[in-house]
């Protein structure tokens, strides 16, 4: 039974591997704010803080790769909603939708939150967890509907979303600043720009954590009960909508709360704090983007795991 079961394995992880390779996609929603404070110049300049951004998202979109598919979800404005899906690259079709963006309204932003990693869970799901997925908030103010955005937000990071943040220019840091897998503060149209650089350069592969076969050769070394309650995680409830049943728990686990926040783009970084140990500094990089396990993996660990109990018994 045990070799019927490697045997398996071996097969369904080579056809599987050859598949992910081909539909490997970063996504990356861009949550804008453009409510009627947007309208302001940001300090020091005679730019307004919608214009900067528009600038800002246009440079950046003409240096990433045109296989990162880009979603652009708009609050506030005449343009309220998405304004370019979440999707393939139409960089024609998405610059003109920037170009057309006006400020005017008000912040909600924990419901534009909750609608952006929605589309990225959608997005996971008909990917089989082979990519990476990354939502990013530009805001330059706290958000209307405030108990959503506490609720929302340990969810959407439960449910393996990489989610940054960028304050524009804020007098204090935004409430998020703590609560996310990083804060940047634009304090300038120059550092705006530099901040949503940084963060698509974090995209890919080398973000999106380990292959399946060493994620399988981890999972073969833990206990039984622990694979199988790891397993379990991966495949219950990671893809419910946010705010409903419970988040995955094999998510990963955000110290955001014991980091400083970000420094603003263009100044150095503080050092970090030391980690606990390398292994959990490796689960963590590990599980900061969303899992590439394909369920097929996690069926196929299920019977040899299942097959190794029943061999033991006999």
């Amino acid at each position: 039974m045990r070799i019927q079961a490697l045997t398996l394995f071996g097969v369904l992880l080579a056809l599987s591997g050859t598949v992910a390779q081909e539909v490997y996609i970063d996504n990356v929603v861009i949550v804008l704010d453009a409510s009627g404070s947007m309208n302001e110049n940001m300090r020091g300049t005679t730019t307004r803080k919608i214009r900067a951004a528009k600038t800002a998202i246009r440079e950046v979109m003409k240096t990433i790769p045109p296989s990162t598919h880009v979603g652009l979800l708009v609050f506030g404005g005449q343009a309220d909603g998405w304004v370019y899906p979440l999707g393939g690259r139409d960089d024609a079709k998405l610059l003109a939708a920037v170009d057309r963006l006006s400020a005017g309204g008000g912040t909600p932003l924990g419901a534009y939150m909750k609608q952006g990693a929605e589309r990225l869970l959608a997005a996971r799901k008909a990917q089989y967890g082979y990519g990476s997925y990354r939502l990013l908030v530009v805001t330059d103010g706290e958000a209307t509907d405030r108990p959503l955005v506490e609720a929302y937000t340990p969810d959407i990071i439960a449910r393996g979303i990489v989610t940054d943040v960028i304050g524009v220019d804020m007098a204090a840091a935004h409430t998020l600043a703590t609560k996310v897998h990083a804060y940047r503060r634009a304090n300038d149209p120059r550092a705006l720009q530099q901040a949503i650089q940084e963060v698509f350069a974090e995209v890919g592969r080398a973000a999106a954590g380990q292959s399946g076969e060493s994620a399988f050769e981890e999972l073969a070394a833990l206990p039984e009960e622990t694979a199988l309650a790891a397993i379990s995680a991966l495949t219950a409830a990671a893809d419910q909508p946010i705010g409903e049943g419970p988040a995955a728990r094999a998510a990963p686990r955000v110290a955001a709360a014991q980091r400083p926040a970000a420094p603003a783009a263009g100044q150095p970084r503080s050092p970090r704090p030391a980690k606990p140990s390398p292994r959990g500094a490796q689960e963590r990089g590990r599980k900061s983007g969303s899992s590439t396990l394909l369920w097929v993996f996690a069926a196929v660990v299920v019977v040899i795991v299942l097959s190794k109990r029943k061999g033991r018994r006999r």
